[in-house]
């Protein structure tokens, strides 16, 4: 049904009456001359037994018109409809609702619900701010698509600039963050599949860096002794002193608060949003690690933000983690030979060769979880009473290694506790 009584002449030469006027094309289609000037293409048809009427647009050659080739395309669509048992006026509802909901459920719009979901819930403000940064990186491209309409192949677009570049850690991260975009869109029923799950291996993985740890006693000593010269920040000092004793994570040291300390009660309270976990988390103070903080609190113990370590630039914000692997970097110890977070290695590794204490009580001081849920269940104890005399032995040991004393074998030297 190309053809058609109608011409572009006979359009153009069309003049508007007090009474709207109609001209056939011929198939249902019609154009309207409204006394204003308007010439308006129309289908009309029957369906269901009703006469209806389907508006294609205004005429013209222009970009917002519709010239008279484009009408009777559009005429012959809507007749194949028709031909199907399908309303064409019902159909383009559909798809214009579907276009809404498409655009009401882009990438970057379920991407925000995710994050305002995971801040709800009381993600830690680093961890929020790393999501919300790799978010970013996949927004650039995919944000304004339709989450259900993303392939695999668009995200491998947005990973593959970052794997060229030799960021193959921050390619794995963003690869898993906009996977669990996607499996919140699912969830939410907003999209059918995870594109992500079809790039495993596509991307090339990182190589596995382990933090670097002093586990040799003797050479622990060493570290030790260069610590306790070092003629730095005393702050600093403080932080390298305490990460030793105290086997924390340096997040949880950099942000500590005066006020998650009890001096007197030798104890330090860990909130539970400053916690890899997110379980709040105590850490018995020896006699040792309570001096180092009694002579600290002077110093810092007034700030207006109340940080343990504060910032030279700005009290309201804490030490950086590279400002405790700095120091070890000016006393002698690369970045191959120990790190701020490799003190927890050490902690582990000698107190676990000690077989003084129980597997429980070391991996408790750690902070960390049992995997086996069933386990988990049970072991509801934080074996407090045992890692507080372990924390009193473990401070003891390091001023012995500091002291250059004598290292005696420990896996002879006492008994194990269960």
């Amino acid at each position: 049904m190309a053809g058609g009584k109608l011409t572009d002449k006979a359009i153009k030469n069309a003049k508007p009456t007090e009474r709207l006027a109609i001209m056939s094309d011929g198939g249902g289609l019609q154009l309207w001359l409204t006394p204003t000037g308007g010439k308006l293409w129309n289908y009309a048809y029957r369906y269901g037994g009703k006469r209806k009427r389907l508006a294609i647009g205004p005429y013209g050659k222009d970009p917002a018109g519709v010239p008279l080739e484009a009408a009777r395309k559009r005429r012959d669509e809507a007749a194949g409809l028709l031909r199907d048992g399908v309303d064409p006026a019902t159909r383009r509802r559909q798809v214009k609702a579907a276009r809404a909901e498409a655009h009401a459920n882009t990438f970057a719009v379920v991407a925000d619900e995710l994050l305002d979901k995971k801040k709800r819930e009381g993600v830690a403000a680093v961890t929020a701010g790393k999501l919300q940064w790799l978010l970013g990186l996949a927004k650039a491209d995919l944000g304004a698509l339709p989450i259900a309409d993303i392939s695999a192949g668009e995200v491998l677009r947005v990973l593959r600039p970052l794997e060229a570049a030799g960021k193959l850690e921050t390619a794995k991260r963003l690869r898993a963050v906009t996977g669990s975009v996607f499996r919140y869109a699912i969830a939410t029923a907003r999209a059918e599949n995870d594109p992500t799950q079809a790039l495993r291996g596509a991307v090339a993985s990182p190589k596995q860096r382990h933090r670097a740890a002093v586990t040799d006693p003797k050479a622990f000593g060493g570290l030790l002794r260069a610590i306790e010269g070092f003629a730095g920040q005393p702050t600093t000092k403080a932080a390298l002193q305490l990460m030793a004793l105290l086997a924390c994570r340096p997040g949880e040291l950099r942000h500590s608060n005066w006020t998650e300390f009890d001096l007197d009660g030798c104890v330090w309270e860990i909130p539970a949003e400053r916690m890899k976990m997110r379980r709040p988390h105590r850490i018995p103070l020896s006699k040792q690690a309570v001096a180092i903080l009694e002579a600290l609190h002077p110093i810092t113990g007034h700030g207006a933000a109340g940080l343990v370590f504060p910032g030279l630039r700005s009290v309201m914000r804490p030490i950086s983690e590279n400002t405790m692997n700095g120091a070890l970097r000016r006393i002698g110890f690369s970045q191959e030979e120990a790190t701020a977070h490799g003190f927890r290695s050490t902690f582990s590794t000698l107190a676990n060769e000690s077989g003084k204490w129980s597997v429980n009580a070391i991996e408790a001081a750690l902070a960390h979880i049992e995997p086996n849920a069933v386990r988990r269940a049970y072991a509801r104890g934080d074996y407090w009473d045992e890692r507080v005399k372990m924390m009193q032995w473990w401070a003891d040991y390091l001023d012995t290694l500091r002291q250059g004393g004598r290292v005696v074998p420990l896996l002879h030297s006492v008994n194990a506790v269960g």
